[in-house]
């Protein structure tokens, strides 16, 4: 039986933008095209008078923000009363459900930061939920090499067996950091019906079946439907980010840091913002 490899459906490059205090990124996307992710951020640089601003304290309501750290340190803190660094090779998945407030700050470490910011959506039945977290520390990702030439660190969904310390997600993700040797070859299997990107972060090669589509640095690789996801990389090697969840196929009311299901319920989210009554106590 032939296993379907995705085609690929689009490739974009990540436009260069400034959000929080002045963070100067580039937004691989952001909006609700890529159901059930909101937005992917690559906040790598070298310059550190461009992130140091960071992002001050502001809410978050109905989603999630997954936070994963190639170099340097952000420094989180939240309504919650947690506190603790994010650094180089760990995660945080924060399910902001009913509502947070934290702030995140940007720190460098021998004069180099950077990492990713997704935006994952919650459903309806969900975006209520007791706030929460998963932190996982670089030493708890499994890095597993299911073929030559192929290094993949396993952060959430499974390769080769070895599956990732993020569990209990609603959205059933799989977020994948592939590294491959010159001119390798990587086939992975993928839910069908699923969304299904990969985020290039380092050399370049093809995607899909047919040749063409080169991509490199910054571009976002966008999948049709199939049951495998098939890459070639090129000269260089290549390293990208691979990701996929269940579709959640609702409405999406979005306004900067909360995402919800219609404006009258954005609108009472904002308006408990201003009026001190944002947190709830938990269930």
């Amino acid at each position: 039986m032939t296993t379907q490899v995705r085609a690929v459906e689009d490739v974009r490059t990540a436009t260069p933008t400034i959000e929080g205090a002045g963070v100067h990124l580039h937004r691989a996307f952001g909006s609700a095209e890529f159901d059930p992710f909101l937005m992917l951020d690559d906040f790598r640089g070298d310059r550190p008078e461009e992130y140091l601003p960071g992002f001050p304290t502001h809410p978050h309501r109905g989603m999630e923000t997954v936070t994963y750290m190639l170099e340097g340190i952000m420094a989180h803190r939240d309504s919650m009363g947690n506190a603790g660094n994010i650094n180089a090779g760990d995660l945080q998945w924060m399910t902001a459900g009913s509502g947070i407030v934290h702030s995140e700050m940007p720190r460098p470490v021998n004069g180099r930061m950077g990492g990713f910011q997704l935006w994952v959506n919650l459903p309806r039945s969900e975006k209520m939920m007791d706030p929460r977290y998963q932190e996982i520390i670089s030493d708890q990702v499994p890095v597993v090499s299911p073929a030559e030439g192929v290094t993949v660190r396993v952060i959430a969904g499974s390769v080769a067996g070895v599956i990732g310390p993020v569990r209990g997600i609603v959205a059933d993700p799989e977020y994948l950091d592939v590294s491959l040797g010159p001119e390798v070859i990587f086939s992975h299997p993928v839910k069908e019906g699923y969304t299904v990107f990969a985020y290039i972060i380092g050399g370049g090669g093809m995607f899909g079946t047919r040749r063409g589509d080169l991509v490199k640095n910054r571009d976002l690789v966008r999948f049709g439907d199939g049951a495998s996801v098939g890459a070639r990389s090129g000269e260089m090697g290549m390293r990208f980010l691979l990701l996929s969840g269940r579709p959640i196929h609702e409405p999406v009311a979005w306004q900067g840091p909360i995402v919800m299901n219609t404006a009258e319920e954005l609108r009472q989210a904002f308006k408990e913002y201003r009026e001190g009554t944002f947190i709830r106590k938990k269930a």
